[in-house]
């Protein structure tokens, strides 16, 4: 037998083996220490830098904090700390703010005594942030004097040196920078609510803490400052919902770990829920979350029993009873916290589980002990939650398709696509029979389905997931995706790679639109989190001229097409869309549906407390707080059809 005679590779020797020095490995792969090199990392550039103010204030060293976004987007993070220090390091023979900025795994928060806690672990955070700017500038108020250095993509560009002298008993750091877009490369920048967000959070988990933040860009600014810590927290959650009982709130140390808990029922039936360690919100929770979960379902269950609200037939409650309606924050200070990643998204330690579990078993059941009338009403909504997710059961088996091939299944109004790798699939959800047949004449069959929805779909806010199930519009959309929902989600089942959303530019699609988002938030965040859902942009104008006809999506384009063309609005045939419908199936297609030429703006959930607040504020039974956000924002609206 002849042998098979290997291709020739690439050489792979010792010389082959590179070895990345200093701050080259961060620039090189910045996904490691950062996240990626999208809109999530350039925050994540602003957060590190605070970070290490944060934990000057958690060190008792800092109560003020500036941040700053200047006009040409550098920022400014400057506090009333300590300041970095700036004299020679016994071992490197350099100075430590040098050290700090340029070193990776170089810091205080290794053990020694500079940070009993911080959420700054690894010694990476700002010699990141250093090696991810095009510049760095860091000032030093510390023994009576202004320290400054200068840094160019990682490198000092010069020794540290004293520019000023800082008046009697002022310390602190001050840190420029100036994101590399060399390397964050797409067209974002800075957005004020994002950071608006997360410095809010900061605040409620970092009582006693000024924290101040400017956007010369356009002049906006906010201030936080909370004492409550985490029970004002739980009041800004529930302040557009009815509440059933006083917050429930404990603090306690055990075994070196500062536990922070607060919790209250609502109305409302979804969770909301939030984790932080050393005021590092951990979006993926971890097991400070897992211990707070256990504590609250086996303490209700325990009440329950014993006080004779669940009869010996009846079964526990489950964790999804009694998360229905609640809203609870754990917070916890640890000395050595694991995180899974330099992101810090997700706590690891197994003991904090323990802990969190110890401290709020006892704390709830006192309190459940103490306020019967309390208790009973938690109770009851957890009977009323399981007894709705029994039905639940029941009627999502209706819905859900066994299998990607079962097509017997699907919803008739839905028309498929031929194509059947799920990663090349589109499926338009589409506002109203005129616009769907639009929809299905203009479409490329081969990728892309359309399914139709009549009227507006159930308000999702205001309903438990049985009521949910019985309507038709949504089981349709439900089948048509093919993941369930609810406790069987199975995101590996989704038929679509995209989901788009496509309503009218006007009011009622406007609202439908809406409702749709609040369903897929509410009960299939998943396809969110992954990047699945879309919402299609068509154009309101058609502006037809000299035999050419050109399309405007916003005012600005119509504007910006009208001068372009150098006519005013008498010399040209101008179209103002008002729904899908209006335009034909070629229409439909050039401007909406073709990959070549349609706009689609992907769904992302940035910050999970804030989305919830608004879905709750826009689609939940308040009607006061509603009124005030359409009163606030109407002048913001655009080409409002009466």
């Amino acid at each position: 037998m002849a042998k098979k005679k290997l291709k020739a590779v690439s050489s792979y020797a010792a010389k082959d083996i590179q070895v990345l020095e200093g701050l080259e490995a961060v620039r090189r792969r910045p996904g490691m220490y950062v996240g990626g090199t999208d809109i999530k990392a350039l925050h994540h550039l602003v957060y590190e830098v605070v970070d290490n103010s944060i934990d000057e204030a958690l060190a008792g060293a800092c109560d003020h904090i500036d941040v700053i976004i200047h006009p040409d987007s550098s920022v400014t993070v400057e506090d009333n700390g300590r300041g970095i220090p700036v004299d020679i390091h016994p071992e490197q023979k350099k100075p430590a703010l040098e050290i700090v900025m340029t070193m990776l795994h170089a810091g205080a928060k290794f053990g020694g005594g500079g940070y009993k806690v911080s959420g700054g672990l690894h010694g990476v955070g700002v010699s990141a942030v250093n090696a991810l700017s095009e510049w760095c500038e860091v000032e030093v108020k510390r023994e009576g004097k202004v320290h400054f250095q200068r840094f160019e993509r990682g490198a000092p560009t010069g020794p540290v040196e004293v520019i000023g002298k800082a008046k009697k008993g002022e310390t602190g750091t001050r840190t420029t920078f100036m994101y590399d877009r060399t390397i964050f490369k797409g067209d974002f920048d800075y957005r004020f609510e994002t950071l608006v967000q997360r410095f809010r959070e900061m605040s409620f988990v970092t009582r006693g803490v000024t924290l101040h933040l400017l956007d010369e860009r356009d002049g906006r600014e906010m201030t936080f400052y909370f004492e409550g810590g985490i029970t004002s927290f739980i009041r800004y959650l529930n302040r557009n919902r009815q509440v059933l009982h006083p917050i429930v709130y404990v603090e306690k140390q055990l075994d070196g770990t500062g536990i922070e808990v607060a919790l209250q029922y609502t109305d409302a039936f979804a969770e909301s829920v939030y984790s932080f360690a050393n005021t590092i919100n951990t979006v993926d929770g971890g097991t400070h979350l897992t211990g707070m979960r256990a504590a609250i379902t086996r303490t209700i269950n325990d009440y329950a029993r014993k006080s004779g609200l669940l009869k010996d037939s009846d079964p526990n409650f489950s964790g999804d009873d009694t998360r229905e309606g609640l809203t609870a924050i754990v917070s916890i200070k640890h000395r050595d916290p694991q995180f899974e990643s330099q992101t810090k998204v997700k706590l690891m330690n197994p003991e904090v589980q323990t802990q969190v579990q110890q401290v709020l078993n006892e704390a709830f059941g006192e309190f459940l002990a103490q306020n019967p009338r309390a208790a009973k009403a938690i109770v009851q909504k957890c009977l009323t939650s399981a007894r709705a997710r029994d039905a639940a059961r029941k009627a999502r088996d209706l819905v859900i398709r066994k299998s990607a091939l079962e097509s017997l299944t699907l919803p008739g109004k839905l028309a498929d696509c031929s194509e059947r790798d799920p990663n090349k699939c589109e499926l338009y959800i589409v506002e109203g029979d005129s616009a769907g047949g639009s929809a299905k004449q203009g479409r490329d069959r081969h990728f892309q389905a359309i399914l139709p929805l009549r009227g507006k779909i159930l308000n999702t806010e205001r309903a438990r997931l049985d009521k949910i199930l019985s309507n038709n519009e949504v089981k349709a959309l439900i089948s048509a995706l093919g993941t369930g929902i609810g406790e069987t989600f199975n995101l590996p089942g989704l038929r679509y790679g995209r989901v788009i959303i496509m309503t009218d530019a006007d009011v009622d699609g406007s609202h439908i639109r809406t409702l749709l988002l609040t369903f897929f938030f509410r009960y299939m965040p998943q396809l969110i989190e992954e990047g699945h859902l879309y919402i299609a942009q068509p154009p309101l104008y058609r502006i037809h001229y000299k035999n050419k006809t050109h399309y405007a999506y916003t005012e600005a384009d119509r504007e910006k097409i009208m001068k372009e063309l150098g006519v005013d609005g008498n010399k040209v045939a101008l179209q103002r869309y008002k729904g899908l419908g209006e335009m034909n199936p070629i229409q439909l297609w050039e401007t909406t549906m073709d990959p070549a030429n349609r706009t689609l703006l992907q769904v992302t959930i940035e910050d999970a407390a804030a989305a919830d607040r608004t879905f709750d504020m826009l689609m939940g039974a308040a009607v006061p707080p509603r009124r005030r956000f359409i009163q606030t924002h109407a002048h913001e609206v655009r080409n409002l059809d009466v």
